[in-house]
Order: structure tokens, then sequence, then C-alpha cells
């Protein structure tokens, strides 16, 4: 007489079932690598074509070539480069300015001014190069005139300079930030959404094909539930885990990422709100599924599942740009917008200790008392065969 199986057990082998089968598809596994390539292989090729050296600006200085010293050190002092280029007449100056081989041109006039050659408009920045160049240099000669040493009285002056104090500083790597939260956002929101779906379509061919009435018959609705969910959470766990850290990995070996500390942390946070907000949703799916016979009924009762994962994305993404805003800290305490509010909020680094810590256990209660509903409904609806099971039905005694 066979000894029976205990509810872990039951809920171990349904789960190992579930993983082996998914794993073993061809279609996951070569539509995988083929993302994996994809991610490595665009990481790479946008911090090559991305990483070249900043464009300088071509100055050319017709004449004396005394100029080209104050040039470059403007340019170097404003944060633009420059790149000076001997021109020996006006007329060669200008037709390689028209020609495009150069910004501008520079033509020194004998009382120390300077006429500037150009197709259009020259940026801001580059106009204040030059004339602050020239009137550097006119005012050097100048003092020479006077018997002052202009290098004297620059040693003199140099500790006459303007300390900036910033109250409230730019964030240098916010860009960086924004990529990991729209990252995060992307593969929860797809994930989510996938393996949700998987759930609900492998109850429904179990229950259409009569499969779920031999598994029955060995284990309890709830073991099948929760095996089911448990084997589907963890390929879709192990998809996320190889994109996040190929993603991560290939972002701080290319020098794309310099927040290690703040990518890794959105990798763990991707991942552990992954768990949270696909145990939310796979049970509800299961659910869903559970009350039609055909899959191409589950669209109609899961409809109100993906109404509020696209909402959660939309809302997500208007997000973005403004994480500390109101409609992001308030929703981001709401189950299950924290799933997908949260690894934004901490990829911009504006999620406290406290937050992060609340918020995950609102989302477990939250979850605990929606597996409890779905649970019953699964229960309920998973052994009626033929027309769809109403929520009036699926929630009755």
């Amino acid at each position: 007489m066979s000894t029976p199986l205990s509810g872990t057990r039951a809920i171990g082998l349904v789960a190992k079932r579930e993983f082996t089968t998914q794993i073993a598809k061809k279609s996951f596994l070569i539509s995988n690598i083929i993302i994996l390539i994809a991610i490595v292989g665009g990481i790479i090729a946008f911090s090559l074509f991305s990483g070249g050296e900043e464009d300088k600006s071509k100055i050319g200085l017709v004449g004396s070539q005394s100029l080209s010293a104050a040039l470059i050190a403007s340019g170097e002092a404003v944060g633009t480069g420059v790149e000076v280029t001997e021109v020996s007449d006006e007329a060669t100056a200008r037709t390689r300015v028209q020609d495009g081989d150069l910004d501008v041109a520079v033509i020194p006039a004998a009382n120390g001014g300077a006429t500037v050659i150009t197709n259009k408009e020259i940026t801001t920045n580059l106009r204040a190069i030059i004339e602050g160049s020239v009137a550097g240099q006119a005012q050097s000669e100048a003092l020479t005139e006077a018997g002052v040493d202009p290098a004297q009285l620059a040693a003199s002056t140099a500790g006459a300079k303007v300390t900036l104090e910033t109250l409230d500083p730019p964030d240098p790597e916010q860009g960086q930030r924004i990529a990991l939260s729209i990252a995060a956002v992307a593969l929860l929101y797809m994930q989510i959404m996938l393996f949700g779906t998987y759930v609900a379509m492998g109850v429904v061919e179990e229950k259409s094909s009569r499969v779920v009435e031999l598994l029955l018959s060995t284990l309890r609705p709830l073991q099948l539930l929760w095996g089911k969910v448990i084997g589907i959470g963890a390929v879709g766990l192990l998809q996320l885990a190889a994109y996040a850290i190929a993603g991560v990995g290939t972002g701080l070996a290319t020098g794309m990422l310099t927040v290690t500390g703040t990518a890794i942390g959105v990798l763990i946070g991707t991942v552990g709100w992954f768990i949270l907000g696909f145990a939310f949703f796979a049970v509800l799916y299961a659910a869903a599924g559970s009350m039609v016979s055909r899959q191409e009924d589950v669209n109609a009762t899961a409809a109100p599942l993906v109404i509020l994962i696209v909402a959660m994305f939309g809302i997500a993404f208007s997000t973005v740009g403004n994480p500390e805003g109101t409609l992001s800290n308030v929703l981001s305490w709401i189950p299950p917008f924290s799933a997908i509010l949260m690894p934004l909020r901490i990829a911009a680094g504006v999620a406290t200790p406290f937050q992060i810590v609340g918020t995950i256990v609102l989302m477990l209660t939250v979850t605990v008392l929606f597996s409890i509903i779905a649970a019953k409904i699964y229960q309920r609806s998973i052994l009626r065969i033929g027309k769809v099971v109403s929520w009036r039905e699926a929630f009755g005694r």
C-alpha cells in the first residue's frame, strides 16, 4: 500500500514537472539565447559607437598664432574642446569655412580685435571662448606696454575665484538611474504578463484535455495550483535573472554603467519584486484559467488582470522622470503597484529603508489574502467542464 504524498512533496513534484516542461522546450531555449545575445551585443555596440572622443570645435587662425594657446585654454576652462589650425590667408580661411572643414575662422586685426567668419550662427560657448581669448590677449598686450608683467599680475590675482556651493546639486548619474528604472519596469511588465499567461494557459490545457481529473485523483486542488505557480514562476525568475545579470554585467564591463552599487541593488530589487508581483498575479491567473475550458476563452476571464498590469506599466513609465512625485510615492504603497514602482524608486535612489520594508510587508499581506480568494475560485471551478464559470458561481458555495 503506497504512502500518501505529503503536501510539500506533492507541490514539489508538480513544480518540478512544470519547470522541466518549460525549460525543455526548444522554442524557450532558442528564444532566450537570441535575447541574451541581443542584450549583450546591443550594450557592447552602444558602448563602442557612443564612447568616442567628444567632437571639438575646429577654429582656423589666420596670421600670428599667438592667440592659439588662449583659445585652447579658454575652451578647457568652459568644458568645450577646440582644435586650432593655422590658415595661411583670409581667402583660404573663407573657403575652408564654406566647405565645412572649419567651424569658424579667426582673423586678428591690427587694433587688437578680430573678425570671425562662419557659415551660420556659432554656439554661445564658442563665441564666449573667442571673445574672451581676444579680449585677454589685448589686455595682456596693453599691460605689457604699460610696464606691467601680465604673468605676475595673474599670479597675484590667482586666488580671486568664485566658489559655487549648490544646495541641491544635480545627480551626475541620473541618466544611468533612469535607464535602470526603464529596464526594470519593462522587464517586470514583460515577465509578469508573460508567465501569468503561461499559468492560465497551462490550467486551461489540463482542464480541456481532462488531465486535471487524473491529477486530482492523487493531488488536492491547492497542491496542483501552488505547484504550477511555483514551477512556472521559477522559470520566469530564472529567465529574469539571466536577462538582468547579462545586462548589468555587460554594462559594468563596458563602462556604460558606473553606479555599481545601484545597479546591483536594482538587480536584486527587480528579482525580489518579480517574486512578489508574480505570486500576486499568478494565483489570480490560475483562477481565471480554471473558470474556462477553452484557451480562447481565457482572454475574457483574464481581462481585468491584463488591464491592471497595463495600468501599472503606464503609471510606472509616467513617473520615471519624476520618481519623487506624489503619484509614485502614494501608489508605491498600494499593492500590486508596489511590485513595479518600488524597483523604479530604488533605481532612482529615492526609496527609504522604511518604505522598502513597509511595502514588502503590505505586498505579502495582500498577496496572501488574494491567494486565499483565488484558491477558492480554483477549487470550485477546476472540475467544471464545458461552459464558462461565472464570477457568481466561482464565489458561490
